[in-house]
């Protein structure tokens, strides 16, 4: 059962959040608390672990800045076992990707809490950090715009790409055993919906789902979607065959920021991080004498199709990989627009069920027969 309760905002929802933190940590809901914290130089945050309530002053939970998708975060924290109750406030993408994180093994719920924030969205850490040096508090501006949730960046910047066109912006999911929620509230309120023990503890009385809710977040919804397929039409205008999907990458570093950075790529030894494409000087001679011309290093287009491979059907659409490759080739929308027919394929939505059972681990003789009737130009089922 869930409870859901109103709380009055007197100073900010912020502040009011921070204590309702605190009171799960002095009532032993938790024993540490993965929140986004201010670093001193009050230009971003970062996710912190947090024993001691006094240290919550310093908490951030809805500055519109990510820095990482803080699964990563709670997988670090949960993996090899976590004795301590650990309750970790995240964004709804980053409990999806913790979420496929838990189905990889790469990450446990067994002793951890999940805390859900209502996210208006966030700016790229650059622009954050210049909007905060102009003076501006960007977290005010936009829990300013939850009641109807219009969420518009302040004006002459924008959203990260992945907020841009992200249609989940709240919590979902039995797994999530706390929400904090702004959208569709009158001003100085604050929704926590728990579950009923934790409701119980913390003396939560239940109020039911404001009116205004459900309207506010499916504009938000709506607005997001559309944006999300005129992304999608784009590219998939832009890029019509392989040679396109390639060109896309033709500004590839080989960084692999976005593979670093990317809260589901999980493996421990990836193979683009060994010596296994360290050829011996002959055979890139050899390959420039059948093919007239190959591409130093080698490996580039590879390692984007591999990634491809294996993380397409799990990605759930933070935009990290974006976020931080100096090339500014659009990552996110690439595995996006490739994931939404992937996904489709295998009937299956990343991060939303944990009894889903993830593709990339799971082999059935017969999952790709409906395409191979449908396509069978293209893909050869064998029985």
């Amino acid at each position: 059962m869930t409870v859901n309760a109103i709380l009055a905002v007197e100073e900010s929802a912020p502040e009011t959040a921070r204590a309702l933190l605190g009171a799960m940590l002095e009532k032993g809901v938790v024993d540490a608390l993965l929140v986004p914290w201010q670093l001193p130089a009050e230009d971003s945050v970062a996710p912190v672990l947090i024993h001691d309530p006094a240290r919550l002053a310093e908490a951030r939970v809805w500055s519109p800045v990510m820095p990482i998708n803080a699964a990563r975060a709670v997988s670090n924290l949960t993996a090899t076992g976590n004795k301590p109750r650990l309750g970790a406030v995240l964004r709804p993408c980053e409990i999806r990707a913790l979420v496929e994180l838990v189905k990889l093994e790469q990450a446990a719920l067994d002793n951890t809490l999940i805390i859900g924030l209502d996210c208006p969205g966030a700016y790229t850490v650059a622009d954050y950090a210049e909007l905060k040096r102009d003076g501006i508090d960007p977290t005010a501006e936009l829990l300013s715009q939850a009641a109807d949730a219009s969420m518009t960046p302040h004006q002459g910047y924008q959203f990260r790409q992945g907020c841009r066109i992200c249609e989940r912006p709240v919590p979902e999911g039995a797994h999530v055993a706390v929400t904090l929620g702004l959208f569709g509230l009158e001003e100085g309120q604050m929704m926590v919906s728990a579950s009923d023990g934790v409701a119980q503890t913390l003396e939560l009385e239940e109020a039911g789902e404001p009116a205004g809710r459900r309207a506010a977040v499916n504009r938000l919804i709506t607005a997001r979607i559309q944006a999300r397929d005129a992304a999608f039409a784009e590219f998939r205008e832009r890029v019509g065959d392989v040679e396109g999907l390639l060109a896309e990458f033709s500004t590839c570093i080989r960084c692999h920021n976005c593979m670093i950075n990317c809260p589901i790529c999980y493996c421990k030894e990836c193979i683009f991080r060994t010596a296994t494409f360290d050829h011996a000087s002959d055979v890139y001679y050899r390959w420039a004498d059948r093919k007239g011309v190959v591409r130093m290093l080698p490996d580039t287009t590879l390692f984007h199709l591999t990634r491809l491979n294996h993380m397409v059907t799990s990605c759930i659409g933070c935009g990290v990989c974006t976020d931080v490759c100096p090339s500014d080739i659009p990552v996110a929308t690439i595995f996006r627009t490739v994931g939404e027919k992937t996904q489709a394929i295998f009937d299956y939505t990343p991060g939303l069920n944990l009894e889903d059972e993830i593709p990339l681990a799971v082999f059935r003789e017969d999952e790709l027969g409906g395409l191979g009737e449908r396509d069978s130009h293209q893909f050869q089922v064998v029985p």
